[in-house]
């Protein structure tokens, strides 16, 4: 069953029996949206607790402010090839394929099949978190001296640093060395990625908006989608006033970002070599900075798309303007431009014009088995808030953190 509304694209597919299967939703807002927006599309899935035990989908991805810009959400039967390709082939027919688009998931095997079979030559990327999940269960031992060198790798910018950091882990253990290579640098490592996947490295942002949508979770089909449809809307309307009265040289965080790395620039020397090509001194270390190519050898001002610290040096010295050397993506007019359309309110039932063929159309609850065990109320929490708690100590005396109870001081003392 196919509906568009206002330009939005909607579908929804029915078995034989007439029994509601998937519905796949991307608002028009959404759909405009994402053309200021660098095209890194991060999916994931999450089991809804209704009567309809399906699981509600997602896509998203970031804008020029670093806010969270829905793109597609749904309902499927279940994580399976079909289900999963269905959306991509949806997701694919509303947005088509960008230059330099890519892929951000966990390690769902279905995503990976239906990603290969609909977008077979966009670049598909690991979630770090979920695959630094797989070698802590793996290597538990080593996880405490790995996880630093771990991320540090992933996000690294250079080669050097990249080699550097591999050798650390080599000598740590040199099975999980052996693991991360099987499971391909280019899928979790920035600097081995074939497109700038920027600081989009996990899938973090689609977890935000399946733990916003809990207890909407719990609601009928309809009823929840409305909730996100509505929820969606609310962070169309505070996104776009923030981007209006922004007045800075980017959105929010790059602006953070770009303002740092002035800061860091002031202790800085510039040699310059020709009209675009500079050497810059880092206490004691030397990097080339070319403006024309928009590189520095430190890697930051080509993967960052905005000027790093030497690269701010070389701005100040020749007194030219940052936001020249800035992604287009990053700056405010291109924020307001991703909300110039609002997530528009549906009308009233008596008042929707619904085609007759649609309106006509009989849609049946699926088949339903009720599961073992009590219904779960709280969202299963993700592995780093898991991390973090485990690394909280408490004393099982007075309940306070930072010591325990052979070192507490809060004993009540006995007369």
């Amino acid at each position: 069953m196919d509906m568009t509304y206002l330009g939005s694209h909607i579908r929804m597919v029915k078995s034989p029996q007439n029994e509601f299967k998937y519905v796949y939703i991307s608002l028009y807002a959404f759909i405009k949206g994402f053309d200021q927006c660098r095209p890194i599309v991060v999916v994931d899935g999450s089991h809804l607790k209704s009567y309809y035990t399906g699981t509600f989908v997602s896509a998203s991805t970031l804008d020029g402010a670093g806010h969270i810009l829905p793109l597609a959400y749904g309902v499927i039967d279940s994580e399976n090839d079909a289900s999963w390709t269905w959306f991509f082939e949806q997701f694919k027919e509303a947005y088509g394929e960008r230059e330099s688009m890519c892929i951000v998931s966990d390690r769902n095997e279905s995503i990976i099949k239906s990603v290969s079979r609909v977008y077979p030559t966009v670049p598909h990327f690991s979630c770090i978190w979920h695959l630094w999940n797989n070698v802590y269960k793996k290597f538990k031992k080593s996880h405490s001296k790995l996880s630093e060198i771990y991320f540090s790798m992933a996000k690294a910018y250079t080669q050097a640093e990249f080699d550097s950091l591999m050798e650390k882990v080599e000598k740590v253990d040199i099975k999980v060395k052996e693991y991360l290579e099987l499971a391909g640098y280019e899928k979790w490592a920035r600097l081995y990625a074939p497109v700038n996947r920027g600081w989009t490295m996990t899938s973090n942002i689609v977890e935000l908006i399946n733990a916003a949508l809990v207890s909407a979770r719990e609601l009928p089909i309809y009823d929840l989608l409305e909730e996100v449809r509505k929820m969606f809307g609310r962070w169309n309307c505070s996104n776009r006033k923030e981007a209006l009265q922004t007045y800075t040289t980017l959105g929010k965080k790059y602006q953070e970002m770009l303002t740092l790395n002035e800061a860091m620039s002031t202790r800085m020397t510039v040699v310059p070599l020709t009209e675009y090509l500079h050497t810059v001194n880092d206490e004691g270390r030397h990097y080339t900075v070319c403006l024309l190519e928009r590189k520095c050898s430190c890697g930051r001002f080509q993967v960052d798309e905005l000027p790093c610290s030497h690269a701010w040096a070389v701005l100040k010295s020749k007194f030219l303007m940052p936001e020249d050397y800035c992604s287009e993506y990053y700056k405010p007019k291109s924020v307001v431009m991703t909300y110039e359309v609002p997530v528009y309110p549906l009308p009233d039932r008596k008042e929707r014009n619904i085609p007759a063929h649609i309106a006509d159309g009989v849609v049946l609850s699926p088949k339903w088995k009720r599961p073992p065990g009590r219904p779960k109320k709280k969202r299963d929490k993700s592995f780093i808030e898991l991390l973090q708690k485990k690394n909280q100590h408490s004393c099982s005396i007075c309940g306070q953190e930072g010591h325990n109870k052979r070192t507490c001081r809060n004993v009540p003392h006995r007369n």
